[in-house]
């Protein structure tokens, strides 16, 4: 194989491998540390936050040059790895990603709760962003379910009175949830993953949550898990919600690789990828260009990244590859299936 054959372009930034902080919440389970292999000594092992410049959880780079650093210290160092996308200025400026990326295991319920958007976020919360996010179900049991917003119109004395009777659980939408399921969880909707769902999130870069009612579970030191009803009610969209149902989705098709979109809105888009290169020469293209960097999340498999220099970053299932804006040329060899992320 030559580097004729495989058609090399300029070179640009090189892709790396990220270490994710992990989260211990009482709803978790063992999953993440079972079926990805995170070598995370927390027991449970609720989240694993993968791609994060967030302080209450950030990555480190794991590979390449800059491995042992934190991730928002190497944006800070090098703010043209985020990209000229006009959301990437502020981002720039203080070395920080717009987004957040999680995988979640969800062995019991999670409370039902709700975060602000930008602009309460920004009066209340000391400047915060806020947070709408999107979830992809990478497995479920038979009879998990989510909450998504009320089932029919509310107010919020009604609400309120539900919350301190205890009564709230009849006025939610449930939802039956299937593996490779997407939802789109905007700021305002009341929401909440329910026990056997395994999640991949993506989100804005935030950890603003408003707890309205978590079963009146105690925690490990014996204590009920604080709510924030106030704030929530500020917040909270009173109206029902129409039944989220999964669009119709199509796969495009490339040499070695197949994709479809999953989400678009102004924060993130996210697209699912499959690669399948049977063979050494048959390798799938990748390249992100001088608008945003991109998040690879392998959900499946595994592979490797080639770069013309010879270079190899060798990828599994779990982990999070970080390829910054005007990035070299790559071809991906393997079989896996990817989220990826851009802004």
């Amino acid at each position: 194989m030559t580097n004729k054959n495989l058609n090399w372009k300029n070179k640009g930034h090189r892709p790396f491998l990220l270490k994710p902080e992990g989260k211990d919440y009482l709803w978790g389970g063992v999953r993440l540390r079972d079926d990805f292999s995170k070598e995370i000594d927390k027991t449970p092992l609720a989240e694993t936050w993968e791609c994060s410049t967030h302080p209450d959880g950030p990555s480190i780079v794991a590979s390449g040059e800059h491995e042992g650093k934190l991730l928002s210290q190497v944006l800070k160092e090098h703010p043209e790895y985020l990209g000229s996308h006009p959301q990437m200025t502020e981002a720039a400026r203080q070395g920080e990603l717009p987004i957040l990326i999680k995988f979640i295991d969800a062995k019991q319920n999670l409370s039902v709760q709700v975060h602000p958007d930008d602009a309460y976020a920004m009066e209340n919360e000391n400047g915060s962003l806020g947070k709408t996010e999107m979830w992809y179900v990478m497995d479920a049991k038979k009879d998990s379910e989510l909450i998504y917003g009320f089932y029919r119109d509310m107010d919020k004395e009604t609400l309120q009175k539900s919350l301190e009777q205890g009564t709230v659980e009849k006025y939610l939408q449930k939802v039956k949830i299937q593996k490779d399921d997407v939802f789109f969880i905007e700021a305002g909707t009341v929401h909440a993953i329910g026990a056997g769902a395994l999640i991949a999130e993506i989100q804005e870069n935030s950890n603003l949550t408003y707890r309205l009612y978590d079963y009146n579970r105690i925690d490990k030191n014996g204590q009920k898990r604080d709510l924030h009803i106030d704030r929530a009610l500020d917040v909270v969209n009173l109206e029902g919600s129409a039944e989220p149902r999964q669009p119709m989705r199509v796969l495009h098709y490339q040499r070695g690789c197949a994709s479809e979109f999953l989400c678009r809105c102004k924060y993130f888009q996210v697209e699912r990828q499959l690669v399948n290169t049977e063979r050494w020469r048959s390798m799938a293209d990748f390249q992100t260009n001088s608008n945003s960097f991109q998040v690879l999340l392998c959900l499946k498999g595994c592979g490797v990244l080639l770069e013309e220099s010879g270079e190899m970053l060798h990828f599994f299932k779990g982990d999070c590859i970080f390829v910054p804006a005007d990035s070299v040329p790559l071809k991906i060899h393997g079989k896996a299936q990817f989220l990826r992320v851009s802004c």
